[in-house]
């Protein structure tokens, strides 16, 4: 379960960004993730309420997965298209296996939201990615 090791790095991020935003509760993050990280939605959020169930800066912080679907682009006639099984990589319109991947790989913090010591709430969208 390599998506334990994912929220971990998020959840790292966040915190680290949360600060330099002064920002002392979190209530809502936002992450983005591609199909060919092969995370999954379901194991991402539950290792995300164990890792932040005891700890006051995440209190009922609500996390949202947004999934990205593969998309590639054809290098030799420049078709774009998905919908393809995950590990086929050929253009349906001209057959070659040349392609560029333009979403799919992504896992990312797409943004948070959280409140300072001051009540006033901040919203912080500096994309930053999970390592």
């Amino acid at each position: 379960m390599h998506e334990l090791a994912l929220m971990e790095g998020i959840i790292a991020a966040v915190q680290e960004r949360a600060a330099a935003h002064n920002i002392t509760r979190i209530t809502k993050i936002k992450i983005v993730v591609g199909k060919l990280t092969m995370a999954l939605p379901e194991s991402l959020s539950f290792a995300f309420d164990v890792l932040v169930a005891d700890d006051d800066l995440w209190k009922d912080a609500k996390l949202e997965i947004e999934e990205k679907d593969v998309e590639c682009r054809c290098r030799a006639c420049g078709r774009c298209f998905g919908g393809l099984p995950l590990g086929v990589f050929s253009c349906p319109e001209c057959g070659a296996a040349s392609v560029e991947i333009i979403h799919g790989r992504e896992l990312l913090v797409d943004y948070f939201e959280g409140e300072s010591l001051d009540g006033e709430k901040d919203r912080a969208q500096d994309r930053c990615s999970a390592s």
